[in-house]
């Protein structure tokens, strides 16, 4: 395959060139402009448009095992390829949950037969219970890249620790759900202005503070490379860019939602906008986007989280949490960061592609001579309304949302997974 005519950008070494691409085995073998097409050779012209590193998003549900009527590995993938996404990382909060070796070499094996790349993370403690570490060192043998109990905080203080110091050995990030169940009486909604015109209580940001505190403490002591799962307080923000200052090994996800919207999408889209963490503040939203405009938050990653419509058609207070984001992330990106100022296209990039893949000890997020062939290419500039997905869901409150930059191909593995042609 040759790709011509774009225009890459490659965060990894900060460039931007005009040049195609030649694709052989996989692999791309070299970036120069000119490149000849060979009678009978795939090819795309990608005139006007721009090549990055297919983006790498390190939190995701694909609910395989157990939930397959919301998504599985065939579905999810086709989501991923579909919003230029080339790796995933999923969590482990499945049924059963990914806490022993077997459940994680099932996903593996069944994950090699799709056409994007899937890696999975480990449970921290069986069940999910937070009483009990699972063998971390065996399901890192097993092919697990990192470890968390994603969707259930940590309550017990010491289990953390000795799990993030077994984790520094073991040389994988642990990623950390910060809700503390204590405060919260009604989940997915801020505790605010918007919770009390509803009559409900809600969740308050010092549910996520209290164990962002007591996490990035622990951090710094453990000398574990710590994430801060979906951050949503700006008060969380300041302790992550506090406690980094002080070198901790901290790293925080924002998602496209807590970047995009506030409390008062509630009031639109109901349990579309019900999310954990919940949509907090305008100011919250504010302090997450000068945490990823001074490098505080290095990871964007969606929380791609699928339910079905009869679920979400549930009353507020009963419908589960979660919205799908796999195909919307990238427009997002553009439309709610790089457009209006506050990051630029490379900034955006860098904190979807290099530094997860850094992060995750992966070797992708790259373009060079001799990298992987995943590539996004897209149109930073064409309009869109997210109306289909290919995703078994449709929990989105961004559907009929005009966004800015559209996926017009994905390629993994050096194949065309994704053409917008297709739809």
């Amino acid at each position: 395959m040759i790709i011509k005519n774009g225009t890459i950008i490659n965060p990894a070494s900060e460039s931007i060139r005009h040049a195609d691409i030649r694709i052989s085995d996989g692999v791309i073998v070299n970036i120069a402009p000119g490149l000849s097409v060979p009678d009978g050779e795939e090819w795309i012209d990608a005139r006007g448009l721009t090549i990055a590193p297919g983006l790498i998003d390190t939190h995701i549900h694909f609910r395989d095992p157990g939930l397959t009527y919301k998504e599985d590995l065939h579905t999810g993938s086709l989501a991923a390829a579909r919003g230029g996404v080339t790796s995933v990382i999923c969590m482990a909060n499945t049924c059963p949950t990914v806490d022993s070796v077997p459940i994680l070499e099932d996903i593996l094996t069944r994950a090699k037969e799709e056409n994007i790349r899937i890696f999975q993370a480990a449970a921290i403690s069986h069940s999910l219970k937070g009483e009990q570490q699972t063998d971390m060192s065996a399901l890192k043998d097993a092919g697990a890249c990192g470890f968390t109990d994603d969707g259930i905080p940590l309550k017990n203080a010491a289990f953390c620790y000795q799990a993030m110091e077994e984790a520094a050995r073991l040389d994988l990030p642990i990623s950390l759900h910060e809700e503390d169940p204590a405060f919260i009486r009604n989940n997915g909604i801020n505790h605010g202005a918007v919770s009390d015109k509803l009559g409900i209580y809600g969740s308050p940001a010092i549910a996520e503070e209290s164990l962002v505190a007591r996490d990035c403490m622990l951090a710094l002591s453990s000398g574990a490379d710590v994430v801060i799962q979906h951050i949503s307080s700006g008060r969380s923000v300041n302790l992550v860019r506090m406690f980094k200052s002080q070198g901790a090994k901290l790293h925080a996800e924002a998602t496209p939602h807590h970047f995009t919207l506030t409390e008062d999408a509630v009031l639109i889209h109901g349990t579309l906008a019900k999310m954990n963490p919940p949509l907090r503040t305008e100011a919250d939203r504010q302090a997450i986007i000068t945490g990823l405009q001074d490098g505080t938050i290095d990871l964007i990653a969606t929380d791609h989280a699928p339910h079905s419509a009869e679920e979400k058609q549930k009353p507020l207070t009963d419908a589960p949490s979660g919205i799908i984001g796999l195909e919307t992330s990238l427009a997002l990106g553009i439309t709610s960061l790089v457009r209006p100022g506050h990051l630029t296209l490379m900034q955006l990039l860098e904190k979807m592609t290099i530094n997860p893949a850094k992060l995750y000890h992966l070797p992708y997020g790259t373009i060079t001579e001799g990298s992987a062939a995943d590539l996004v290419i897209f149109n930073p500039e064409e309009r869109w309304t997210p109306a289909e997905y290919a995703s078994k869901s449709c929990n989105s409150p961004f559907t009929g949302t005009e966004l800015y930059g559209k996926v017009k191909y994905t390629v993994c593995r050096g194949k065309l997974v994704y053409s917008d042609r297709n739809g």
